[in-house]
């Protein structure tokens, strides 16, 4: 069997290029859509997909602000920031990049962004829409996901979804996604016992636990779509996903590399929502 290796570079492009078009016009009318990152200390990591998000913005046409906090903010000052953020009129998106400071209170951060400007989707007005099937702003990575399975003409009404993750940025929200495109939909965590049991009946598996080589060919049905979600280093420094790439050649139908699957995906959701932030803005 020959595998597929989806090309989420060219994908993301192709979706920026449609997104600078719809950019272009809303800048003719006087509003150019506008996202504010925000970037507590110098998390090397953080600082990389900082970088990346703040250059899709310029290549795409959006206003972006970079808004640096110290190492040592308190929660108090990280709300001020959201609270000015909030107000202000040119930015539509706000992302808060994660992870924390242990010293910051995340769940009151992430509760403070205004819900139409919560471009992430991860306030809990947001999370609750999406919960009952009527979402504002889809979570960037989940999102990101399901574009890629349309892109590739992958059908998932009926087919037995796995998601290998409980987290309520990838795990929850991509299950539900997947179950409101009507598939069945099996959460695995490592709560689970034989997670092999479950990974092998999947149709259609989302792994997203940055757990290296957790997934190997031994683990999938033939044919399978493999979405990895998964980022980790390896001895060598090198990115690389939960799955045991080199194994699943040959026995998954389709999958993601790591780097060049989801990761520029989310990022051009990223930028998707943000319009969409903006052309709501200007709906009232």
């Amino acid at each position: 069997m020959q595998t597929r290796i989806i090309d989420g570079v060219a994908i993301a492009r192709a979706i920026r290029e449609k997104l600078k078009l719809r950019v272009v016009q809303m800048a003719a009318g006087g509003c150019v859509p506008g996202l504010a990152v925000i970037q507590i200390g110098e998390n090397p990591a953080s600082a990389v997909y900082v970088r990346n998000k703040i250059r899709a913005c310029a290549e795409a046409g959006l206003h972006s602000l970079l808004v640096a906090l110290p190492l040592g903010a308190t929660t108090a000052d990280l709300l001020t920031r959201i609270a000015d953020l909030n107000a202000d009129p040119k930015i539509h998106g706000i992302l808060l990049q994660l992870p924390l400071p242990e010293q910051i209170d995340e769940d009151a951060a992430l509760c403070a962004i205004d819900p139409a400007k919560d471009v992430d989707g991860f306030h809990p007005q947001n999370a609750g829409a999406l919960l009952a099937g009527k979402p504002v702003f889809l979570p960037c990575t989940p999102y990101g996901v399901m574009k890629l399975l349309e892109h590739e003409g992958i059908a998932v009404a009926g087919r037995h979804a796995v998601v290998i993750g409980r987290s309520t940025l990838v795990g929850k929200p991509a299950a539900l996604l997947l179950l409101q495109a009507g598939a069945t939909v099996t959460v695995c965590h490592s709560q689970t016992p034989d997670l092999a049991l479950f990974t092998r009946q999947a149709d259609i598996l989302v792994t997203a636990t940055g757990k290296l080589n957790l997934l190997d060919g031994a683990m999938i049905k033939p044919g399978a779509v493999v979405i990895d979600v998964g980022i980790n280093r390896t001895a060598d420094g090198k990115l690389a996903g939960d799955c045991d790439f080199a194994s699943l050649l040959g026995k998954a139908g389709w999958i993601t590399p790591v780097p060049g699957g989801i990761g520029p995906m989310t990022v051009a959701m990223l930028l998707l929502n943000t319009l969409q932030a903006a052309e709501r803005s200007l709906a009232g």
